[in-house]
């Protein structure tokens, strides 16, 4: 298989690397911002392509809904009927039943659903999500798998990771058979049992995919089980394939899998809190609601290079969410994922000049210190 990402330097387990990809490398440590239906929330491509950001996430589940399989083929797939000429990765519908639990019910052969949109009945098995992320056209895909919530039994977490190694292979049979498009990585299980995080990790690795992801964590642990999982399970993986923990957007959660040995993130976080008025910021994260911002004439932060601390202030744009204007949203969403851009810069240089646990330390003590302060 050819190799599609090589790790350049490591400090500790943190590590530096490239992932080759059909729309250009991507630079690791890399957060991944969230384009559930192929955009991103409030922000227009234009902004992400002058941040550089080369690798955005979308939904299967939802572009499988709404606009439909059948529009997308039509229409040469997502990046094409998108103009995002960069690279997509799709996650494979899992979490979406996991988090929409009351309209799916899994069977060993798949997942019987109803649509949160209509009410129409699906039926989706991991052949199908295969097909339907060829269809879509990302140049990632995911494998289909049963994501478990904390507190389980042991038992029903093995019969999730039975059923998630069953449907990787299928999967890996299914992407095989359409030519290999793209590459298609696993997803380790296991919920919060050592013994079956070790042996979803072993049998998935036994698969030889381009790229694997910790699933099922982030799912409403406490922060310390997800640091003691997240650096039990991040050593077990392939050293030589991209490491993925799906679902966390925060610097702090970021920086303890970075810590461990993880390449890859995405979530929601950054433009979800930008559209509840939030700012992110290395002092913690700014609720623009609060009356203590109302006289303030100071941008977010005077080190940015956002639309928004470039022009305007928080007393300004506390009053933009107060009257909730919609420019309110485009602005902190831009400035949220400006930040993250710079906070991964960062985190990259600070591995490759072997200070990432004093960046680490640093970070951490202005980010607590100042959000304390904030609440």
């Amino acid at each position: 298989m050819k190799q599609h990402f090589t790790v350049i330097h490591t400090d500790g387990q943190a590590r530096l690397g490239t992932l080759s990809l059909p729309q250009g490398d991507v630079a690791t440590p890399v957060f991944m911002p969230v384009g559930t239906v192929g955009t991103m929330k409030a922000l227009h491509h234009r902004r992400l392509e002058e941040l550089d950001y080369r690798l955005i996430l979308a939904n299967t589940y939802h572009l499988y809904l709404r606009p439909g399989l059948e529009l997308l083929e039509k229409m040469g797939g997502l990046p094409q009927f998108s103009t995002w000429d960069r690279n997509f990765l799709t996650d494979s519908g899992g979490f979406q039943f996991f988090s929409l639990s009351k309209f799916a019910k899994f069977t060993e052969e798949g997942v019987k659903f109803s649509s949160h949109i209509d009410g129409s009945k699906h039926f989706f098995t991991p052949e199908k999500a295969i097909q339907a992320q060829n269809i879509i056209g990302s140049h990632i895909k995911m494998v289909l798998d049963v994501c478990t919530p904390p507190n389980i039994t042991e038992k029903k977490a093995y019969q999730a990771h039975r059923t998630t190694v069953d449907w990787a292979k299928r999967c890996q049979k299914e992407w095989q058979a359409s030519g290999e498009q793209g590459l298609l990585f696993g997803i380790t299980q296991g919920n919060f049992y050592k013994d079956l995080r070790k042996l979803s990790i072993e049998e998935l690795a036994a698969l030889d995919l381009p790229g694997y992801a910790i699933g099922g964590l982030s799912v409403g642990e406490e922060k310390q089980v997800f640091e003691e999982f997240v650096h039990y399970s991040t050593p077990l993986l392939p050293a030589n394939k991209p490491r993925y923990v799906m679902g966390i957007g925060t610097p702090d959660y970021i920086l303890q899998a970075v810590e461990a040995g993880v390449d890859m993130f995405d979530c929601v976080y950054p433009t979800r809190v930008a559209r509840n008025g939030a700012a992110m910021s290395f002092d913690g994260l700014l609720s623009l609601k609060n009356e203590r911002y109302a006289l303030d004439n100071n941008p977010i932060d005077p080190d940015c290079t956002c639309s928004a601390c470039q022009r305007y202030s928080k007393s300004y744009l506390r009053h933009l969410i107060k009257a909730k204007e919609i420019n309110a949203l485009t602005l902190l969403t831009d400035h949220n994922l400006t930040f993250m851009k710079r906070f991964m810069n960062e985190v990259r240089a600070s591995i490759k000049e072997n200070r990432f646990a004093l960046y680490k330390q640093a970070f951490m003590d202005r980010y607590y210190q100042s959000s304390h302060k904030e609440s």
